[in-house]
């Protein structure tokens, strides 16, 4: 059973860090792209990053762009998202999600709040 578990959220001054993790099982991690989305109260999900099995290629909304950053550790099995310089516009339930085959899979989200 394919299983991703998303922590680190929290609350967060303007101008703040966090750094989000996705402890992932049930498939073999190191072979597949990975994804983080989110959705803000009252919006459809927006796209954040994606990451390339290997780790070595990612790309970004340009809504996070030179702020957020990607990352993986295939030997721990997790997927990271380092998240600097936030804004309240990035107040949002974060999500990991990959594809394996045709089947989309995602985990249950950590909510990320940015206010003073």
């Amino acid at each position: 059973e394919v299983v991703l578990v998303e922590s680190g959220g929290g609350l967060v001054q303007p101008g703040g860090s966090l750094r989000l993790s996705c402890a992932a099982s049930g498939f073999t991690f190191r072979l597949y792209e990975m994804r983080w989305v989110r959705q803000a109260p009252g919006k459809g999900p927006e796209w954040v990053s994606t990451i390339n099995s290997g780790g070595g290629t990612a790309d970004y909304a340009d809504s996070v762009k030179g702020r957020f950053t990607i990352s993986r550790d295939n030997a721990k099995n997790t997927l990271y998202l380092q998240m600097n310089s936030l804004k309240p516009e990035d107040t949002a339930v974060y999500f990991c999600k990959t594809r394996l085959g045709y089947n989309y899979y995602t985990g249950q989200g950590t909510q990320v709040t940015v206010s003073s």
